[in-house]
């Protein structure tokens, strides 16, 4: 292995050992694996197929373009802000490991608790729903082809199919993984964008850019009654109606929890999440004004059961539609596939931490892989899946909970930065004198959305068009708060204290490895690596005063650095003093 090499092996492990955890999980990801993790879970042409009628008939082609911009700015301003705090705490938890280390000592693994279960559920949800688009979109494409009758059983049996499949290249190894990541960026940049541009260069006949970014239509009211728009006002229409896009451009946590398995992750997770979210954004709009400026019959397309579809086919024929519908399958298998592997490691950090069963971390050491959190995580989706069954409309309601949950695990974390500035110690990736102007807007967003998103899209609201996400929502909700006060407080403190013992011989390890590989050794033969004062400043368990002095332990001085320093260069990055205070005796 390079020195460089070497060296950064040490910084990543370092930064990790600092805040509590040692090396299970092998670092074979480079930015641009992370940036495809995150890539292919956003998957823009997985939540754009699937919503489509959704915008076309909740604000029509002008909300689905104008609404797509405004989207990924205000993404793009959350992303930054998670990117600012992931390079400062590089760990699999992601946002509940952030809210634990941002807020105040004694509230810590309460916020910890509320943002890991959101997060938890709200992964769950998106590898649901992706999925069982999926099964939809095969369902559907079958029945329009060939005739085929779906019924909600057929496309549950398609479900576990995709599931089974995801969970069997899950197990490989993440070597594995590594090249389905390849396929993935390929197909969702080089195969969407020739999508985009067969389609146009197709179309017998092409819509006028008014029609494409002006056009507003309300298809919320089911004759007789009129829509939203006449009842309330066309601003409720557009606001609800930019929540395909909201959903869309989501699950980019995922940069987060791969980080473990990312070289020089404080530098290249926040480089791979942030730009995770620019392509998408970019290639999303592409993808929605090619496919809106190829309509040929609005009203055609607005009511048919898979309105990409009938673009396609109309633009392409049957086949060319057929073969180009297969391809947009592929790219949602790709995206159902890193949303399992994201949830799996989340779950793998959250049971490393008390907050699910802890057998569940376990690593598999021929598979290098939690198997056990891949194969729990699938079963949780399929299960969430089960109420389609018996009825569509409460598996949406259920699963619509994805979006908030997952956004208000996002902006916790963010607040608590807000909140109490003297615990968050920055990393090489920060947004200097931004950073707090863009917190607030970001954390205003998420609020907005949160509430947006519960509101109804269809008139007159009865039970098969109430929208049943304030009912998830409080579900999640009263399980969260209500398993905290009545039974976690008592046990679960945030972190495992049997990590924070391991990672102090680890940092002494890895102290003494690059004064060998640096030839700095002590004269006196020690192999301590000095402090920049000139002290010995060495991570020595016996050091009576080692506790007092955790406020002197951080991150990395700089990404690029040739060697690191265990003893005061860290400061500028260091997590608050609390995480060596655990350390002593199980």
């Amino acid at each position: 292995m390079a020195t460089p090499d070497v060296n950064f092996k040490i910084q990543d492990e370092g930064r990790l050992a600092e805040l509590g955890y040692t090396q299970e999980l092998r670092r074979e990801w480079s930015l641009l694996h992370n940036f495809g993790a995150s890539f292919s879970i956003i998957s823009v042409v997985t939540g754009i197929t699937t919503l489509f009628a959704y915008g076309l008939n909740t604000g029509g082609p002008g909300v689905m373009t104008i609404g797509w911009i405004i989207i990924s700015m205000f993404t793009l301003v959350i992303g930054a802000c998670m990117a600012e705090i992931l390079s400062s705490i590089p760990t699999s938890g992601g946002p509940y490991f952030w809210a634990y280390m941002l807020a105040p000592q004694h509230n810590a693994p309460f916020f910890a608790w509320i943002t890991g279960w959101f997060n938890l559920l709200g992964q769950i949800a998106v590898t649901t729903g992706i999925d069982f688009g999926l099964a939809n979109l095969i369902s559907t494409t079958a029945e329009v082809s060939n005739g085929y009758h779906p019924t909600p059983g057929k496309t549950l049996g398609i479900l576990a199919v995709v599931l089974v499949s995801h969970v069997l290249i899950n197990l490989f190894s993440v070597r594995t993984l590594r090249y389905m990541i390849y396929t993935s960026i390929i197909l969702n940049t080089l195969g969407i964008s020739c999508l985009a541009i067969a389609v146009l260069a197709q179309a017998p006949t092409h819509k006028n850019a008014k029609f494409v970014f002006s056009t507003f239509y309300d298809g919320t009211g089911a004759k007789p009654h009129e829509g939203w728009s006449t009842r309330a006002s066309p601003a409720y229409v557009a606001a609800v109606g930019v929540l395909m896009s909201q959903y869309t451009i989501l699950g980019f946590d995922a940069s987060a929890h791969l980080c473990e398995e990312t070289r020089k992750a404080v530098r290249d997770a926040p480089l791979g999440l942030l730009s995770a979210i620019a392509g998408s954004s970019v290639i999303g709009f592409f993808l929605i004004i090619a496919l809106l400026f190829s309509i040929q019959d609005f009203n055609a397309v607005r009511t048919s059961p898979l309105p990409v579809l009938k673009i396609l086919t109309d633009a392409c024929g049957e086949k060319g539609g057929l073969v180009l519908m297969v391809l947009i399958m592929l790219c949602v298998w790709h995206c159902g596939l890193f949303s399992l592997t994201s949830n799996s490691r989340m779950m793998f950090a959250f049971a490393r931490d008390g907050g699910i069963p802890h057998r569940l971390h376990l690593i598999d050491r021929g598979f290098h892989s939690p198997i056990r959190t891949v194969l729990f995580g699938a079963s949780c989706s399929f299960l969430l899946a089960l109420p389609s069954l018996g009825s569509t409309v409460a598996f949406y309601g259920t699963t619509s909970i994805a979006t908030i949950g997952l956004y208000l695990s996002y902006g916790i974390p963010i607040a608590m930065g807000i909140a109490y500035p003297r615990n968050f110690k920055r990393g090489p990736f920060t947004l200097g004198s931004a950073s707090k102007p863009l917190a607030v807007v970001a954390c205003l967003w998420i609020g907005f959305i949160t509430v947006v998103f519960c509101l109804p899209t269809e008139n007159p609201v009865t039970s098969q068009t109430l929208n049943y996400t304030p009912v998830a929502l409080s579900v999640v909700g009263i399980f969260a708060f209500g398993s905290w006060f009545f039974w976690a407080r008592y046990w679960f403190t945030g972190r495992c204290r049997h990590h924070c013992r391991i990672c102090i011989r680890q940092l002494d390890f890895l102290g003494e490895e690059m004064v060998y590989r640096s030839d700095t050794a002590g004269s006196d033969g020690h192999q301590r690596l000095k402090s920049n004062e000139g002290t010995n400043d060495g991570f020595q368990p016996s050091d009576p005063d080692f506790r007092k002095r955790g406020d002197s332990r951080g991150g990395l001085k700089k990404a690029g650095d040739q060697k690191i320093s265990v003893g005061r260069e860290f400061e500028v990055y260091s997590a608050p003093a609390r995480e060596y205070e655990e350390v002593g005796e199980m």
